[in-house]
């Protein structure tokens, strides 16, 4: 009984899984279309737009990786965060003081710092092939 309990709560969590993805995917894609429709209306394309849309690429690129590979590289969202941080500087720049664009600049290197750090781990101290999670 406790292995078809197992088999159903594990299926049952596949099925979530693969429907929250496809929601997080349509989602994705309507901002997409939004923020082309608001650029068409507006009659210009701006670095903020170029780099909204690269935060959507971004995303999307994280749900096929997950949904091919089923697992999730920290990494994606860290650069999710970094173009987001640099989207965010460069938008509200003019507004901002010495101390906040001096720490969001830092957040942005100390996340580049993680994805190098994380990037050296993977290559030099591998998961042995038999305890991949």
């Amino acid at each position: 009984m406790n292995g078809l309990y197992k088999r159903f709560g594990s299926k049952s969590l596949k099925i979530a899984e693969h429907g929250i993805l496809i929601i997080i995917s349509i989602a994705t894609l309507f901002a997409i279309f939004e923020e082309v429709m608001l650029m068409f209306n507006r009659g210009s394309v701006e670095l903020g737009d170029l780099l909204l849309l690269f935060i959507y690429l971004e995303v999307l690129a994280m749900v096929a990786n997950y949904a091919e590979v089923g697992k999730l590289p920290i990494r994606m969202p860290i650069y999710i965060a970094i173009v987001a941080l640099a989207r965010y500087l460069i938008l509200d720049m003019k507004a901002m003081d010495d101390w906040r664009v001096l720490a969001i600049a830092f957040s942005a290197l100390v996340l580049a710092a993680a994805v190098i750090v994380i990037r050296f781990g993977q290559l030099k101290l591998p998961y042995p092939k038999d305890n991949i999670d």
